[in-house]
């Protein structure tokens, strides 16, 4: 009787308008959080918050860095926040992108002195440059814009490229690097839109080759979760590519990695592998015997962005054929780790390489704490290196002294 006098005075309230509650629903958790398991759900670890304004030239810490005997570091240029992936304009012209800024930055050299400007902004994640036949291509999170005659243009306005090349819109892992390859294809990748899942092999986790129109879309690699630094090796014309592995898989797995990309569409792993063949435990449906091995292993979340093969003259000859990586840093670690440009020494077939330290300082192990992040180099024409610095809107050149 009770419970049909409930329902009579239930429904009464419904008849009179009244507010039912309604079952609580548990927010989406953020985008890097996705993985995270119900152990760590009080976790401290989360992504380091990037600054968005300029930091003053006394304040950025190129006397920190350390580098092996006869080399040097100076700052070549600053001012521009969020400076992040670089390519050189047929004219000299360095052209930087960002991420979370949403700039594309033109940096010149006049006579010794840098002046740096932007040259576009308000855009989504203009990670990826490149330049060719004297047109710069900025590849954004799912726009590709060409400015034609970049060299010669104060103000050049876009050719909008975004239709043709239709990429994916996702943000997660959407920033891109971009590079015209020996071929004269424009690549670029397009990294997992989640921590780990299943993921259509043909869209995502993958490096992909475009005419320059657009038109003509090839799957370079696949299982590929987040590469965000390639470059063909000097001799071979091989790419090989930096990756990222998933978090929240604990503090050493798995490792970030260099790979070797030699034949088209080959799978690399992702989901299922990463790593030294570390099993994702979430993830079995294939297993790590069936993918070619990583070339290098860079350290679990050490975030290995940039890369580029060493072909200039100035650096001794140990370092000539080097791949350079920089590696932005952990964030999903306890204790820190990366915040360094190391090397790759390949061995002669290129199948297997050893890392080494190159660029360090920026890292204070025992407190916990750093004062840049590398994320890109670039070898210029006389042979110095540059590097870019995302957190202080920097960026270094690396020569030595015979």
């Amino acid at each position: 009787m009770l419970q049909r006098l409930g329902s009579i005075a239930a429904a009464g309230l419904l008849a009179l308008g009244a507010a039912v509650p309604a079952v609580a629903q548990q927010p989406e958790p953020p985008a890097w959080a996705q993985g995270r398991t119900g152990a760590q759900a009080n976790s401290p670890l989360a992504p380091h918050a990037p600054r968005l304004t300029a930091t003053p030239v006394e304040r950025i810490p190129v006397n920190n860095i350390r580098l092996p005997e006869g080399f040097r570091a100076e700052l070549w240029a600053s001012g521009m926040p969020g400076a992040r992936m670089m390519t050189r304009g047929e004219d000299g012209t360095i052209y930087v992108g960002t991420r979370t800024i949403g700039r594309v930055y033109a940096v010149k050299d006049e006579g010794g002195t840098r002046r740096s400007r932007i040259l576009a902004q308000r855009l989504a994640q203009p990670n990826g440059l490149a330049v060719r036949d004297g047109a710069l291509y900025v590849v954004a999170l799912h726009q590709v814009l060409r400015f034609d005659n970049i060299a010669t243009t104060e103000e050049p306005k876009p050719v909008d490229l975004t239709a043709a090349f239709n990429l994916p819109t996702e943000a997660h892992h959407g920033w891109k690097f971009a590079a015209f390859g020996p071929d004269g294809k424009l690549y670029m990748n397009i990294g997992a839109p989640c921590n780990v899942c299943e993921v259509d092999e043909s869209r995502h986790a993958v490096i992909l080759r475009f005419n320059p129109d657009g038109t003509g879309r090839e799957v370079v690699a696949r299982g590929i979760r987040n590469s965000v630094g390639f470059d063909w090796r000097p001799g071979s014309g091989t790419l090989y590519a930096s990756n990222n592995g998933r978090d929240w898989a604990g503090n050493d797995s798995p490792q970030d990695t260099l790979h070797r990309l030699d034949r088209m569409g080959e799978h690399h792993g992702f989901p299922y592998c990463s790593g030294d063949a570390w099993q994702d435990p979430g993830h079995k449906g294939r297993q790590c015997s069936e993918f070619p091995r990583p070339v290098a292993l860079l350290g679990p979340h050490t975030a290995p962005l940039g890369m580029r093969f060493y072909d200039g003259t100035m650096f001794p000859e140990a370092y000539r054929g080097r791949a350079f990586i920089a590696r932005h840093g952990s964030w999903n670690r306890d204790s820190k780790t990366g915040f360094d440009v190391v090397t790759v020494r390949l061995n002669e077939d290129g199948s297997t390489g050893t890392m080494e330290p190159f660029m360090t300082g920026l890292l204070d192990e025992a407190a916990g704490t750093f004062t840049g992040r590398p994320t890109d180099v670039l070898v210029m024409p006389d042979g110095a290196l540059l590097v870019s610095d995302e957190d202080n809107g920097a960026i270094y050149r690396v020569s030595y002294a015979r």
